[in-house]
């Protein structure tokens, strides 16, 4: 769906990754055509930076070269052959309204990924062909003509005023080795994730059977229905259209043909009821609502088997494509509410990740019929349960990591990955939790909880330095030189970001309402501000406390005994070590360090013009409870090999299809022309993974230094 726009963006990018990294290149760089426009450039990258987004516990792709601690932006598109993997086919669904409203609320921003606690968004309430445009502007990010044009500021110069790691209080390492460098997620099916279940197994994508079950309509139902007549069954399922029923004409009129056509009916279209009536001499199959739509969030429960578990428990293996959107996906092509769908936990885009799903009342048939439909999806281990999954379930993430190009020696190698297995790295909140442009989304969460709510929306609206969605950049002028919400939100094709959200809620509410307007905006978005704010606190105060006593539990340091928080004493000190110390993030339900760090919390929210000691808001869900994080992390299941290949396209270890599919694994040469880390580790829930990898490297993680970083090399 990338359209010519990200068509020449791939040219772009493999010509800037050529720059970058010559000895990747297959021909000469003068051997390209006539060079683009300088103006065009601002363009691309703003579409590389909304490639570069990354989610927690996982990572964007980007090169990662060592130079004061900086690290390059080289996370080029995929080539032509891993772009086709990821369109979806149209095998399954005719053309369809999709009607069902949207519960998911993205930012156009660059900010960061969820919070832990993600809820499954519903479509959008939109044609098909106005979904995929919506979603293409959101994609690409620019137009061919016009926005970039006027830009005349470079990539780097925007990104000037991006945040660095100094300036959210990433500031330590614990390793003593020497850091060296490598590319991370040159391709994004170098990352891969596994989710550690409740159970602590690892899920795996590794049986495709159907669960046998004598009550499962045959497989003729995904075939007794014409185009046409899915299309109209749809229509009066989603309500398009006035119609209250549709009538299908029983061509071979025999019991078994009508059996399959009703099967057919109530199993892909969830909420529409059958009768068999004549008419004129002719048999027809009428389709009508049986519980209005609400039938639609909660299918039929006279069509489900009582001794079958009302869920059916999957695993889902996905190629670049979030949780949320693959969700979207599924829900699009089952004919039901996204909400019916739960997880334990979000897994990012740029990666393949397996994990496991539930939903209710979808049989395992029709579930692993998407897999002839679907190219980036994969669906199996199929099971009947009696209950739904919840978010936060999950023990973790196993992580099989590539870090391709690298130029440490073996022994470099040896005593960063010692240095992980054995000691850990900080547990910082990861860059991509307070966003990229020159409004950190920290700042936006302290007005909200400073009850500054005209400088929420200005923070939130107002023009900022930084590579934006050209789009976007007028809607912010718009607003900046009219603050009419009306208008600015005329100037977004993409109305469902937080942006969008709040203008639609100060149209509605008026511009001396913006907390209601700002409440339009889903909670777990509004929520992800002031949690960046508890992060921007808790860096800072742990790079303070490292600072301050080193890698050493002592007196006054904070421990948990089961869920409650207790200090260590002097007497009790070699009892711990540093791997047991936690701390807090700022809340009323907390207790802080008995030592230099608790004044150092109550001068940083001092100055913030915070109350530490009345961390409730006005607004109980900006009520900040607070938590507990460790300080060190080590990762478990630790293990690592360095590997020698030619060719920088060829995959270096095989995923779960490619094992399900019987591919034998890489056979790798003793020398080779590159030198790749292949890197497998396990990391509790909420646990970035790019912070791993910054102590293994020792690199700075953030944009800012990526482009700048750039810069000296395209010079």
């Amino acid at each position: 769906m990338l359209g010519r726009s990200c068509s020449w963006l791939v040219r772009e990018t493999l010509a800037a990754a050529t720059l970058l990294h010559p000895e990747h290149c297959t021909q000469p760089l003068a051997a390209r055509s006539t060079p683009r426009p300088r103006s065009r450039a601002p363009g691309f990258l703003k579409c590389v930076l909304g490639v570069l987004k990354m989610e927690m516990t996982e990572m964007t792709g980007v090169s990662l070269k060592r130079g004061s601690h900086a690290v390059e932006d080289n996370d080029s598109l995929a080539p032509a052959e891993e772009a086709k993997r990821q369109k979806v086919s149209e095998c399954c669904l005719t053309k369809s309204q999709d009607g069902l409203e949207n519960n998911s609320t993205p930012s156009c921003e660059n900010v960061p990924g969820r919070p832990e606690a993600v809820s499954a968004g519903k479509s959008i309430n939109n044609s098909d062909a106005q979904l995929e445009e919506e979603e293409e502007e959101e994609e690409d990010g620019f137009s061919e003509e016009g926005d970039e044009e006027e830009e005349t500021e470079s990539f780097a110069d925007m990104m000037k005023h991006g945040l660095t790691e100094l300036d959210v209080g990433i500031t330590k390492f614990v390793s003593s080795h020497q850091g060296f460098s490598g590319i991370l997620k040159e391709r994004y099916s170098d990352f891969v994730v596994h989710e550690i279940g409740k159970d602590g197994r690892i899920s795996h994508l590794d049986d495709l059977s159907i669960p046998v079950d004598e009550e499962d309509p045959s497989e003729d139902v995904f075939t007794v229905l014409t185009a046409e007549e899915k299309q109209r069954l749809e229509e009066l399922q989603l309500f398009v259209n006035k119609e209250t029923s549709v009538a299908i004409e029983v061509v071979e009129d025999t019991k078994e043909k009508r059996t399959i056509i009703h099967q057919a009916i109530k199993s892909l279209f969830p909420g529409l009821e059958t009768k068999t009536e004549d008419r004129e001499g002719k048999k027809y199959i009428v389709a009508y609502h049986a519980a209005g739509k609400k039938a639609l969030a909660n299918p039929r429960k006279h069509s489900w088997p009582k001794s079958r578990g009302s869920y059916c428990h999957f695993v889902l293996y996905k190629e670049n494509k979030d949780t949320m959107d693959a969700i979207n996906v599924l829900s699009k092509y089952l004919r039901v509410k996204p909400n019916i769908f739960s997880y334990m936990g979000t897994k990012d885009k740029r990666a393949i990740t397996v994990q496991e799903i539930a939903v209710l009342k979808i049989t395992a048939q029709r579930l692993a019929h998407l897999n002839k439909c679907l190219m980036n999806f994969k669906l199996g281990n199929f099971s009947y349960q009696k209950h739904p999954l919840k978010l936060g379930e999950l023990q973790g993430n196993h992580f099989t990591v590539v870090l391709r190009n690298i130029t440490g020696t073996d022994d470099q190698v040896q005593q960063a990955m010692n240095s992980l297995k054995e000691i850990g790295f900080i547990n910082y909140y990861g860059m991509q939790r307070f966003g990229t442009t020159a409004v950190p989304t920290y700042q936006v969460g302290r007005a909200i909880l400073q009850n500054s709510w005209a400088e929420v929306m200005d923070l939130i609206l107002k023009p900022r330095s930084g590579a934006e969605k050209g789009y976007l950049v007028k809607c912010r002028e718009e607003w900046a030189k009219t603050k009419d919400p009306a208008a600015a939100l005329r100037k977004l094709p993409v109305k469902r970001c937080v942006e969008g959200q709040l203008l639609r809620g100060l149209s509605k509410y008026g511009m001396k309402n913006i907390v209601s307007a700002f409440g339009i905006i889903p909670r777990n978005n509004r929520l992800m501000y002031i949690h960046s704010y508890q992060s921007y606190v808790w860096n800072n105060m742990v790079s303070k406390r490292i600072e301050e006593y080193g890698l050493k539990p002592v007196a006054g340091d904070l421990v948990l005994k089961g869920a409650t928080a207790t200090y260590i004493e002097e007497e009790d000190v070699n009892n711990y070590s540093i791997h047991d110390v936690v701390m807090p993030l700022p809340g009323f339900d907390v207790i802080y360090p008995k030592h230099k760090i608790s004044e150092a919390y109550r001068e940083m929210l001092t100055a913030d013009n915070l109350d530490i000691d009345n961390m409730r808001h006005k607004i109980r869900d900006y009520s900040l409870s607070g938590a507990y994080r460790k300080i060190i992390i080590r990762p478990q299941n630790v293990s690592w090999e360095v590997v020698a290949y030619d060719d920088p396209k060829i995959p270096l270890f095989n995923t779960d299809v490619d094992n399900l599919e019987g591919k034998p694994p890489p056979v790798f040469a003793s020398e080779g022309k590159y030198r790749a880390l292949k890197m497998d580790f396990s990391l509790p829930p909420s646990t970035y993974a790019t912070m791993a990898i910054r102590e293994v490297l020792k690199m700075d993680t953030s944009i800012k230094n990526q482009t700048q970083l750039n810069t000296t090399w395209l010079r």
